[in-house]
């Protein structure tokens, strides 16, 4: 059956919690393409790779290229291929992820991809340590190679998916999350599992807001709505 909605999920904080590991293995692509230390790391919550690498790279004086983030890009890839396994050591879905994700699978015309930051090569990595991978359909997800903005990423992945949806819904923690799909056209359902509050995300725009993804049964009342 064709699907008819399209599910779109955030990662970091949304779906997964790399506790530390990510910023770990960033520090070490950052250092081995710029060959300096990272000292201190650009605002990293609802922004892009491209945008981060560009803004930390400003904060230690250095120059931006198009050829310095793919080479940043394919250093992260490899730094979370070769440490997967402490990142499924150390990190860890999030409470309801895995159920909510396996609900949605089940139902008959329902897609689900994402919208992240993370350059793909890391989002699969993520999402394949707690077995996350397998409800995604990742070829129609929009990745931090594909755009700085969030809306340009929700706009590219209605664009890959639009022969699987006639809807869309986007789930993720920040409020850029939250203006991404709102400027997209997508409705969104905030989940303050972040660092941002319940109270924040509803003044960035959404009109639904959980606390966190455990209520399974509410969850696909409002999504599949």
């Amino acid at each position: 059956m064709t699907a008819n909605l399209l599910v779109l999920w955030d990662i970091d904080h949304t779906l997964v919690d790399t506790r530390g590991v990510g910023r770990e293995l960033w520090a070490q692509a950052f250092e081995e393409v710029t060959g300096q230390r990272l000292r201190e790391q650009a605002k990293i919550d609802g922004s892009t790779e491209p945008v981060i690498l560009r803004e930390t790279l400003q904060l230690h004086g250095l120059r931006d290229s198009r050829d310095l983030f793919e080479r940043f890009a394919r250093a992260l890839g490899t730094a979370h291929v070769r440490r997967a396994a402490e990142l499924r050591e150390r990190g860890h879905a999030l409470p309801g992820a895995s159920s909510l994700l396996a609900a949605l699978t089940a139902r008959d015309g329902v897609t689900q991809t994402v919208v992240t930051g993370n350059i793909r090569p890391a989002a699969e990595v993520k999402l394949a340590a707690f077995g996350l991978d397998r409800h995604l359909d990742l070829t129609i997800g929009a990745f931090g190679e594909d755009a700085d903005g969030r809306p340009e990423l929700v706009r590219t992945a209605l664009k890959r998916a639009q022969a699987h949806a006639t809807q869309a819904v986007l789930l993720g923690d920040t409020p850029s999350d939250v203006r991404g799909a709102l400027e997209g056209g997508v409705r969104v359902i905030g989940v303050a599992t972040g660092r941002t509050s319940a109270d924040e995300l509803r003044a960035a725009g959404a009109a639904t807001v959980v606390e966190d993804l455990s209520d399974t049964t509410r969850l696909l009342k409002l999504l599949t709505r």
